[in-house]
């Protein structure tokens, strides 16, 4: 606590907090390790001169819980970027939680069957393939023919594992074609969008900003 000039001691909570000027990211995800791990390298790999302005923060929830968490964190002023990251996996639900995060205007990167799809992109293609089971042994195989390493879920370093050998910039096209192609192909719901992502919407604004700064 601090003081007043009247002598009253200021509960340090009731400062007014100061909102990063590039954003305040609060992302919501259903799972402990692999999205977290990879989010947290997104904003551990920000510019020196950077950090501070771009504010990235994870939460977990259960699946059927993420719009919610988002709803509650929005209330907060200084959440100024809600997003909930997700896979479909065998969420059934996974086309009605993205209907009401967007209805909502809770912004959603989903991957289509798993994260593995958009980590695949890193490296140059997203393969045809429905089964996340499938898809993480598919990347696991990948992963290692290219950095030389066991792919590991629960790696601390995927994010700049990904970038050291990857390319990120090649990636964020890759998937964006993916989509359009689905799109130009009549699919519309995200669970048709197999492979497919959106969340090189997320990595993309934010290497925008970087860009810019």
């Amino acid at each position: 606590m601090s003081r007043e000039r009247n002598g009253v001691r200021k509960r340090r909570d009731s400062f007014p907090k100061k909102v990063p000027d590039l954003g305040y990211y609060f992302i919501v995800t259903d799972t402990k390790e692999t999205e977290r791990n990879y989010l947290y390298g997104l904003r551990d790999a920000l510019p020196a001169q950077l950090q501070g302005r771009i504010v990235i923060k994870v939460s977990s929830a259960k699946t059927k819980d993420l719009v919610k968490a988002c709803e509650q964190a929005s209330i907060d002023p200084q959440y100024r970027q809600c997003w909930i990251v997700f896979d479909r996996d065998k969420v059934v639900a996974f086309d009605d939680i993205i209907r009401e995060a967007r209805s909502k205007d809770i912004k959603i990167g989903w991957s289509n069957p798993c994260i593995e799809i958009w980590f695949d992109a890193y490296f140059g293609k997203m393969p045809s393939v429905q089964d996340s089971v499938a898809c993480w042994k598919g990347f696991a195989s990948l992963y290692e023919k290219e950095t030389g390493q066991e792919y590991e879920k629960s790696s601390q370093q995927i994010y700049a594992m990904l970038n050291r050998f990857g390319d990120e910039a090649k990636a964020i096209q890759i998937a964006e074609k993916r989509l359009e192609t689905h799109l130009a192909g009549g699919e519309t719901r995200p669970s048709q969008m197999c492979p497919g992502t959106t969340l090189h919407h997320l990595v993309g604004e934010i290497r925008q900003k970087v860009l810019q700064n």
